[in-house]
């Protein structure tokens, strides 16, 4: 018997809602697969389910286009024939489907592998679908998979008001523990949405899994997100797209492998010193795109040695924290638009407030920073209880 089926199979097996005879909408990209590798698109049409429209979030419904790439807004998928409306397009108003876009469906299916992360867009686009179905009366149902960093730990801090956006819609940690389907279920509780949400649950998956004691094939969830230890990285080390330093996009490492031209590896390692759960390699690397593309970027690969113990929250603000203080002439906070919104610094979306990079600009050490996150997560600690579903 597998270790752990998806809601993607059980709706299979006829363990979820009654979905046949109605006309259904699917929120998919490339990790829409059962554990035999076959889309989620092919099985459920073979097995009777009338789908109607394909929805493709960020990176595309075939997941081929970088990050803040702008997706066509109407196509065809060449294998299914099938009308594809992209969520992610040149404009804000582009991430949630329209109003004649559901028109015709019954029900929305989302079946999207998340990472566990508030800025990865994915629950976004999911809430977002929530919004415009509640106001469309189509039902909503979450086919729910694996939070592969594990669904324990929480760590960071909330987003305050009027700092919301497409990398942190409603507040909780930087690292939330949940997965699409009790993020589903706090949006709907949260916003008090008048919406029908099924949220089609997994069968033995328990929050302390690794990814990979799920047996579930890992498949990238977007082009720089390569493997299981690239998603355990990512809620700290997404911090440094906030800067002017490269977070390693055109590497094989993105997010595990950060740094700039300027950098020497050997002095950050050792200004990092011991962090909880990971050792810091210095390096040299030269990104093929993106920031610094072309250029050799000295810096520190993470290797997470514990993964327990290791804090990627913590690890990225300490990250920023050691290259803004060693080349204060050299280090640039992101000042262009972020995600759509160019009023406030991009890094100051990623943490949710301005707290972490005031105080780092005002060299505050890392103790005093992490004091700036515990107290939000202690409450959300507290208040997601009420979303969990499983042990």
């Amino acid at each position: 018997m597998p270790t752990v089926a998806t809601g993607l199979e059980r709706i299979l097996a006829g363990e979820g809602p009654p979905l046949r005879g109605k006309k259904l909408g699917l929120i998919a990209n490339p990790t829409s697969v059962d554990r035999e590798l076959r889309h989620s698109i092919d099985r459920l049409r073979a097995a009777g389910f009338d789908l109607r429209a394909l929805f493709g979030p960020e990176h595309g419904l075939r997941g081929d286009a970088q990050d803040m790439i702008a997706v066509a807004g109407e196509s065809r998928d060449r294998k299914s024939g099938l009308p594809v409306h992209s969520l992610y397009g040149s404009s804000e108003a582009s991430l949630a489907p329209r109003p004649e876009q559901l028109v015709g469906l019954d029900a929305v299916l989302f079946d999207i592998q998340d990472v566990g992360s508030r800025y990865y867009t994915y629950v976004w686009t999911l809430v977002l679908a929530m919004r415009a179905c509640a106001r469309a009366g189509v039902e909503v149902v979450v086919l729910d998979r694996p939070n592969p960093i594990g669904g324990e730990l929480v760590e960071g801090g909330a987003i305050d008001p009027g700092h919301a956006s497409f990398v942190g819609l409603l507040s909780l940690p930087n690292r939330h523990g949940l997965t699409a389907g009790e993020v589903a279920r706090m949006a709907l509780d949260r916003e008090r949405l008048d919406l029908p949400l099924t949220v089609v649950e997994m069968k033995g998956w328990r929050r302390a899994m690794r990814y990979a004691d799920t047996e579930l094939p890992w498949v990238l969830p977007s082009p720089n997100m390569p493997t299981e230890e690239t998603a355990l990285c990512y809620p700290g080390m997404c911090l440094v797209e906030g800067s002017e330093l490269s977070e390693g996009r055109g590497t094989t490492r993105p997010f595990e492998i950060a740094g700039a031209p300027y950098v020497d590896g050997h002095a950050l390692a050792e200004a990092l010193g011991d962090l909880p759960g990971v050792r810091l390699r210095p390096l040299v690397f030269t990104p093929t795109f993106q920031k610094h593309a072309g250029s050799p970027c000295g810096g520190v690969q993470l290797h997470v040695t514990d993964r327990a113990a290791f804090r990627p929250y913590l690890t990225g603000v300490a990250f920023l924290r050691a290259v803004r203080s060693l080349w204060p002439a050299d280090f640039a906070w992101r000042t262009r638009a972020y995600e759509f919104v160019d009023r406030i610094p991009a890094i100051d979306l990623l943490c949710g407030s301005p707290a972490v990079r005031e105080g780092i600009d005002r060299g505050a050490s890392l103790s005093e920073l992490a004091a700036t996150w515990a107290a939000a997560e202690d409450a959300f600690r507290a208040e997601r209880a009420a979303w969990l579903l499983y042990a």
